[in-house]
């Protein structure tokens, strides 16, 4: 059996490949099990160890997950797949990390303001004021910080943009992360609360400038608290 293929590329590859590609071209759905490692030896000729070595990465791509009495599945666990390693990669919340998202959420949500208008309905609006209400109710910082998520998640769901909802769930980490040191570093739920509030009502009466200053001012003062300090 090889351990390269020709082109110089790990065996371990060719049946990363090989799998990937049955999946990509609907050959193998999500739900369906694999061939068993026997075969998947004969179809890729392959060693045991380097198809074992395989499906390990593709564990890790999100692609395949084993199951008990079931073995081997194709899964579609690839986003799941990066939300843990952007997770992982942001255990120290750095000052740029913290303009970077915020500075990204500006563009998402202040320029947003034309498709908020013409989606929302009387539903969301309720729905935002009652994720704020239950954000005020809390005592603790990440209690609260969940639910400040969870209004910003909302306002953004209403754009009803995919990419962008699926974004959002992925910069969540870093998010909840931000929002956390924000109020322990002195801008309160209160404030927040307010600053929601006043977010919704432009929202509510249509008012594009009052929306996007407040958006931006909500966004911006905790962009300015973290900035005092040094990394």
């Amino acid at each position: 059996m090889l351990d390269r293929e020709p082109s110089g590329g790990s065996a371990v590859d060719l049946v990363v490949g090989r799998i990937k590609e049955l999946f990509e071209k609907g050959n193998l759905r999500v739900g369906d099990p694999l061939p068993s490692e026997r075969e998947l030896c004969e179809m890729c000729a392959a060693s045991r160890t380097t198809v074992r070595e395989a499906m390990r990465i593709l564990k890790v791509y999100g692609i395949v997950e084993v199951r008990p009495k079931t073995g081997a599945v194709i899964v579609d666990r690839r986003m799941d797949a990066v939300f843990e390693l952007f997770s992982f990669s942001t255990l120290k919340l750095s000052r740029q990390t913290f303009l970077d998202t915020q500075g990204f959420r500006r563009l998402v949500e202040v320029g947003g303001f034309d498709t908020l208008v013409e989606r929302s309905t009387p539903a969301d609006i309720a729905e935002l004021r009652a994720i704020n209400e239950a954000m005020r109710s809390h005592s603790s910082s990440s209690e609260a910080s969940l639910d400040d998520f969870r209004f910003h998640a909302k306002l953004v769901s209403i754009l009803g943009n995919r990419q962008i909802d699926e974004l959002y769930r992925l910069m969540k980490p870093v998010i909840l992360r931000i929002m956390e040191s924000v109020v322990i570093r002195g801008k309160f739920v209160g404030t927040n609360y307010t600053q929601h509030t006043g977010i919704v009502d432009a929202l509510e009466g249509r008012d594009r400038l009052a929306f996007q200053y407040r958006v931006a001012e909500h966004l911006g003062a905790g962009r300015d608290l973290f900035a005092e300090e040094g990394d």
